[in-house]
Formats: C-alpha cells, sequence, structure tokens
C-alpha cells in the first residue's frame, strides 16, 4: 500500500475504533515487590552506552543486581517497546536495543512474546511494524509479535478505581504474561510534557479509548493507568533523546545513557534530569517531582520519589 493509502487506513482507524463490549471486569495484577532496593530506596542505575548495547545493557543490570533476581528460567514475560509510530529512534525504540534486550531474556531462560499497540493515524499497528522491520526481526529472534487491536477477544478491563479512570481495557496477554519488561524511550511529548516508563503504558490501553484519554487530564490519568500493573524490569534507552516536540519529532541531543530499573517513577525521574539539563522550549517543570505525572503517581503509590542512582 503507498503512504497515502497508509494514511487512509489510518485515519479511519482514529475515527472508527471501538472498544468491545461485554469484556471481563478483573482486578488488577499483583504488583511485586521491586527487587532493587537499597536501605528503603530505589535504584536505578544508569551507564555511558559503548559500541556493544548488550554490554551496556548488562553492565546496568549488574549494577542493580541480577536479573533472576526479577524473573526466571520459564517465565512468560511480555516486552513492551515504544512504536507509537514508525517514526526512527528515539521516536521509536530502536531496533539493535530491542534485539539486544531480547536476547538478554532469552538467555535467561524466558519465554518471550514482543507486544505493541500503535497511536493515532500510524495504526494499524502491524502497518508500524512492517515498516520498521519488526516481522523479520520477531522471526530471526524467534519471538511472538503481538499486535493488541488485531485479537479483538484479547482484552480484559482492569479496574484501577483512581482518582480520574475507574477501569482500562488492557491486553489479556500483558495481563496474564508471568512478567513485564517495558523499554521506553526518553523524550519531551506536546501533549503529556514528557514520555518514559509511565508514559509506555499508553500503548496497552485499547485503541478505543485513546481519544477520550487524550481529552483532559492526560497526565493524571497516564499514570492512573499504571494501577493496573507494576513492570518487573524497566529498561530505558536514552542514548537519543527529544528536549524538544515529541513524542515522534523534536530537538536531538545524545546523552548516551542506558538505565535499568524496577520503579517506574524513580527512573522517570531520573529520564527527567536528563532532559531539564539541557536549554530548550518544552513544558518541562523545574522540578520533575511536581510534573502532573510524577504528582498522580506517587499520590497511587506508583513508585518512589527517593532513588539511588548507581552508575
Amino acid at each position: 500500500m503507498t503512504d497515502f493509502g497508509d494514511k487512509l487506513v489510518g485515519v479511519y482507524h482514529f475515527l472508527a475504533d471501538r472498544t468491545p463490549k461485554d469484556i471481563p471486569l478483573v482486578d488488577p495484577r499483583p504488583r511485586p515487590a521491586n527487587p532493587w532496593v537499597r536501605n528503603g530506596e530505589a535504584l536505578v542505575a544508569k551507564v555511558m552506552a559503548g559500541g556493544d548495547i548488550r554490554a551496556s545493557i548488562d553492565r546496568a543490570i549488574a549494577l542493580l543486581g541480577s536479573l533472576e533476581q526479577a524473573m526466571g528460567n520459564g517465565d512468560r514475560v511480555l516486552l513492551k517497546p515504544n512504536f507509537n509510530s514508525q517514526d526512527p529512534y528515539p521516536g521509536s525504540t530502536d531496533l539493535e536495543f530491542l534485539r539486544a534486550a531480547v536476547e538478554l531474556l532469552l538467555e535467561a531462560g524466558a519465554k518471550v512474546a514482543i507486544g505493541e499497540s500503535s497511536g493515532g493515524m500510524w495504526r494499524p499497528t502491524r502497518t508500524v511494524f512492517r515498516k520498521v522491520g519488526m516481522f523479520e526481526l520477531a522471526c530471526y529472534l524467534g519471538v511472538e509479535l503481538i499486535a493488541f487491536e488485531d485479537r479483538p477477544d484479547d482484552w480484559v478491563k482492569v479496574k484501577v478505581n483512581g482518582d480520574y479512570l475507574t477501569s482500562v481495557p488492557m491486553p489479556r496477554s500483558a495481563y496474564e504474561a508471568d512478567k513485564i519488561v517495558y523499554l521506553p524511550c526518553v523524550k519531551t511529548h506536546n501533549l503529556a510534557r514528557f514520555s518514559g516508563a509511565l508514559k509506555l503504558t499508553v500503548g496497552f490501553i485499547h485503541p478505543g479509548e485513546r481519544r477520550a484519554l487524550h481529552a483532559r487530564n492526560l497526565e493524571q490519568k497516564i499514570a492512573e493507568i499504571n494501577l493496573a500493573w507494576q513492570p518487573d524490569l524497566i529498561l530505558v534507552d536514552g542514548r537519543k533523546c527529544f528536549v524538544s516536540g515529541g513524542p515522534d519529532k523534536g530537538e536531538l541531543v545524545e546523552p548516551g545513557v542506558i538505565m535499568a530499573s524496577g520503579d517506574p517513577v524513580a527512573i522517570d525521574l531520573e529520564a527527567l534530569n536528563i532532559l531539564g539539563s539541557y536549554k530548550a522550549n518544552n513544558r518541562l517543570l523545574p522540578n520533575p517531582c511536581d510534573s502532573p505525572q510524577i504528582v498522580t503517581a506517587l499520590r497511587h503509590n506508583l513508585g518512589s520519589k527517593a532513588y539511588r542512582l548507581i552508575s
């Protein structure tokens, strides 16, 4: 299909996608204790990325402790990258970083599936997968690739009982996975102020809910989606970032870092510190703890602002 044809299909999905009726209502996933804590402080590992991305990821995890503290042999792991669009990294996940993360999990004995649902007028997700080369990569790695909206019966409505959201329709394939791993990029966002680990959960919610989600109180709702579950591991690719614009295009900088943590709030706070260290035209607040995503997440005990950075 031509790019024009893809855009027409995208407009159709943006306007016509609807959440299936009669989705079963379920409780949130049990929230695992963060295994990487020291003296009551969540650990955030940050390393300078070298030419070998896998070695850099290994180094970051070694600073935390070990992967085995969070997951083990035979675990069914749902890995969530950032393919909201097909735009080049850091607009989307870098395939080399994704490949390194998958290989790490496979070597640990995990059964890996990669899942995503793209946003707005970039849907259907399989179009984004095709354009970025995900079908070929998944085949090469021998892992399952899931476009969530392609499975109309594979949804559950998770009770979150937040101040802005009472429930969220989420993929059963993620809800029933043994472990969940996030691969966020680091970037400013023209609507949500910034995009990181908390924001990555928007890619789980059913596309039929996306427009209403953005109507008002977006930043608070982003945080409350995270009441559905806690990721077991977060690997942040901060080699490149957008410090203005976003999520798909913006002013590009190169901090050259890779981070790892089990705490989405702590790692987002460090990401905000990185973004805020650059002079740029954006909506970031002087104190990252004042960001509505962070304020709401802390109110719901979704993570900690008391973290220890190790590098």
